[in-house]
């Protein structure tokens, strides 16, 4: 490590290789993770009007309590590389996962405003050491297979996310007592959990090896990285909150229509993650992240230009199609471009937070400034970034020579997992 705490360019000793099949069983096993993580924060979405009845706070006060998620993983991303180094990544896995899905039942036994703000503060501090931790493990797992899975992954969370939510809805369509419902999506969610990490790779530090220092400056090439996840993440922030208002207010949309929106965009943003590996298996993150971005943009210009509801619906959709691959091949590239991903993954992470941290406020600042038209085009201007940014997201050839099956020769400079 360099004295500042940034990785130095020594490489990796080279891991021993393991059977493709054990290799298989580990990247379905990663997928399992993601859905479980995923499915913990659609549960909990679902019952936050519950916990805002319960406790009796007025919106602006919940708006604050909300916040204190995104602070709570930004301060605890760091610590993520060092436990993972102390317990190995699949014991440290386990755990992390298990405080992330526990900490479920916290927010709804939460009796008012500064418990709910600690409860969140935990949430959020689990959610992202576990974050990390699974994309350390995931980047890691994609560099032994030789071929891109971490589209995929992301597009499990998507999925889990849904399903968390269906569930959700559900219970909340029943009357259930969100703490029952809590509780009890938690307890089924950590067996799951624990079941998925039996499956995931079990890597440990060398005994010579330094553990990463617990708070250090993500080096240059991470930030670089990190600004192509906080474009993608600030457009989904956008939509995702901020659609069905547009659509309303701006369109004249009725609630139906409008809440339309934000399916289309997520549901257009799971499939092309679920599909994306191959794409980047075919043309590289390169190309894949260059081509979404002219899909969004050409996305937000539709929004922005639409003088009726259904353009702006194809609009929505075709942002959730271009940012979808954004933030996995941003991960995928930190994990890559260097000896410690973890804290590589981390600093990305903490980007990406807090760009969803920002995003919805600075769209409500913009709209109440201008108008959301303004806000819109804004997620437009990022949407370019993509393009112009994407050629940081080149992984070294040097991975794929780890895989099992990696390709027989690259087709270009950044096509993706490639053979030296």
């Amino acid at each position: 490590m360099a004295g500042n705490g940034v990785p130095d360019a020594t490489p990796r000793t080279p891991p021993a290789p393991l059977p493709h099949r054990r290799l298989r069983r580990a990247r379905w096993a990663m997928a399992a993770v993601f859905l479980v993580h995923g499915a913990v924060t659609g549960d909990f979405a679902t019952r936050i009007p519950w916990i805002q009845d319960h406790t009796g706070i007025p919106p602006g006060q919940l708006g604050l309590a909300l916040a204190f998620p995104a602070i709570g993983a930004s301060l605890a991303m760091p610590l993520a590389g060092r436990i993972s180094h102390r317990f190995g990544a699949r014991s440290a896995l386990r755990g992390l996962l298990a405080l992330w899905t526990l900490a479920l039942a916290l927010p709804a036994l939460s009796p008012n405003l500064p418990v709910l703000c600690g409860a969140l503060l935990v949430y959020g501090a689990a959610s992202g050491t576990a974050d990390v931790a699974m994309n350390a493990l995931g980047v890691e797992t994609e560099a032994r297979l030789g071929r891109p899975i971490m589209s995929g992954l992301h597009g499990m969370w998507s999925v889990g996310a849904l399903l968390g939510s269906a569930a959700g809805a559900v219970a909340a369509h029943t009357g259930t007592d969100a703490r029952l419902h809590l509780a009890g999506a938690a307890l089924v969610l950590t067996v799951l959990g624990a079941l998925a990490c039996q499956g995931v790779l079990d890597l440990r530090s060398a005994p010579e090896e330094h553990p990463p220092p617990r708070f250090a400056l993500p080096p240059r090439s991470v930030l670089v990285i990190g600004a192509i996840g906080f474009c993608a993440v600030f457009a989904e922030g956008a939509a995702l909150d901020w659609s069905a208002v547009y659509l309303r207010d701006r369109l004249g949309a009725e609630a139906g229509l409008a809440a339309a929106s934000t399916t289309a965009f997520s549901c257009t943003m799971a499939a092309v993650r679920l599909a994306g590996d191959r794409v980047v298996a075919r043309f590289g993150p390169v190309r894949t992240v260059q081509a979404g971005g002219v899909l969004a943009t050409i996305g937000g210009l539709l929004i922005v230009t639409a003088g009726r509801p259904a353009p702006a619906l194809a609009g929505f959709a075709l942002v959730g199609m271009g940012i979808a691959v954004g933030v996995p091949l941003a991960f995928a590239a930190a994990g890559h471009s260097g000896p410690a991903p973890s804290q590589a993954i981390a600093g990305v992470a903490t980007i990406t937070y807090t760009s969803g941290l920002i995003a919805p406020s600075a769209i409500g600042g913009i709209a109440q400034a201008t108008s959301l038209t303004w806000s819109f085009g804004l997620v437009t201007v990022l949407a370019c970034g993509l393009v112009a940014g994407a050629r940081v997201l080149r992984v070294p050839s040097r991975t794929a020579s780890r895989g099992a099956d990696a390709p027989a020769a690259a087709r270009d400079s950044g096509s993706g997992l490639e053979r030296s």
